[in-house]
């Protein structure tokens, strides 16, 4: 169990919350694990196995306390709100926002600066690591490509513009992710980004877990209240989430594109976990997708020091802190979006 933001995240399995007084008390096999004052929270967001008494739901929707409840691992299922409910305006100001190429302009210029920044740290991590290893100069030039990329970024307002340094930047990026290998180099061989449908090995690693975290972004989003589907980097397109699109930008390389370099580095997924499809794609069998959903989770439970609240947390709950900042920003309580930076 942890607390961010006035908002309590509820991870232990098992727990019971329950109302005394005007206070929450959480339970776990009938002991006390902790109470707070519900006059402080402004939601709670619950994993799943975790019981709500019907009182406790009932108190928070009449003082504007949004319960959330999630699956165990990050499936948006249901929101309970009081029928005075912020999210008509705050969905409002999104809509707004989003209209206003000024405003779109700002927010994707953050999220797009934060993913270059985070490309740029892996790519020079990897040539820390491993100064004299082939590729080792391909890794720091791309690192200085995206450092200039950063720079042009930051007096940029067309929103054209900005998506353009960023399609330039993926390429500068992906052109230097085969020298991130260091095991596996011929089975995995990374020739460039292919999506639909992956080409190679890698290409269906990467797809497969960008999918799962656009996943988990879309349930954070809802959770806030949020429209997951208008975002600002990314144009509506029916049926294609935008802001979850945006939000994911700042945590492929942390999350998305470490995991799969782990998994393929530490010889935790093989090529034998891979098929070729009648279309000519290459997909991952069913042993080779729960390797990957195991190491997925695992991932998510590790901790770290959030970098702009400077608190700790797990990595699984960078999504829903990140959409908290966010819908906090349209709400006018920060001066402009916070996004996820690798420390």
């Amino acid at each position: 169990m942890k607390r961010h933001l006035n908002t309590l995240f509820v991870t232990t399995q098992g727990a019971y919350l329950a109302k005394d007084g005007q206070t929450l008390v959480v339970k776990v096999d009938g002991a006390v694990r902790m109470q707070l004052p519900i006059h402080n929270l402004g939601s709670v967001i619950c994993f799943g196995q975790v019981s709500v008494s019907p009182f406790l739901l009932g108190y928070c929707a009449e003082n504007a306390v949004g319960v959330s409840f999630f699956s165990e691992h990050g499936r948006f299922l249901a929101r309970v709100q009081g029928a005075t409910s912020g999210n008509v305006l705050l969905r409002r100001e999104q809509y707004r926002r989003a209209d206003d190429p000024a405003a779109s302009a700002d927010i994707a210029r953050a999220v797009v600066a934060a993913k270059l920044a985070n490309c740029r740290v892996a790519l020079l991590r990897a040539q820390r690591d491993r100064p004299e290893a082939e590729g080792a100069e391909r890794l720091r030039s791309s690192a200085a490509d995206l450092a200039g990329h950063l720079r042009a970024l930051q007096a940029e307002s067309d929103l054209a513009t900005i998506r353009g340094i960023e399609g330039m930047a993926a390429r500068d990026y992906f052109a230097a992710f085969d020298d991130l290998l260091s095991q596996q180099k011929e089975e995995f061989r990374f020739r460039g980004r292919s999506r639909r449908p992956p080409m190679d090995r890698i290409n269906a690693l990467l797809s497969f877990v960008y999918t799962l975290l656009v996943h988990d972004i879309q349930g954070a989003l809802e959770g806030v209240g949020l429209d997951p589907a208008v975002g600002f980097l990314h144009r509506d397109r029916p049926g294609r989430p935008g802001l979850a699109l945006d939000l994911m930008e700042e945590f492929r390389p942390f999350f998305a594109d470490r995991l799969v370099l782990s998994l393929i580095n530490l010889r935790q997924l093989d090529a034998d976990r891979f098929r070729l499809s009648e279309s000519g794609a290459v997909l991952l069998d069913d042993e080779g997708r729960k390797t990957v959903l195991t190491a997925y989770q695992k991932r998510k439970q590790e901790e770290l020091e959030h970098p702009f609240l400077a608190e700790r947390t797990t990595v699984g709950l960078l999504p829903h802190l990140q959409a908290l900042l966010f819908a906090r920003y349209l709400r006018g309580d920060l001066d402009a979006y916070p996004p996820f930076f690798w420390r």
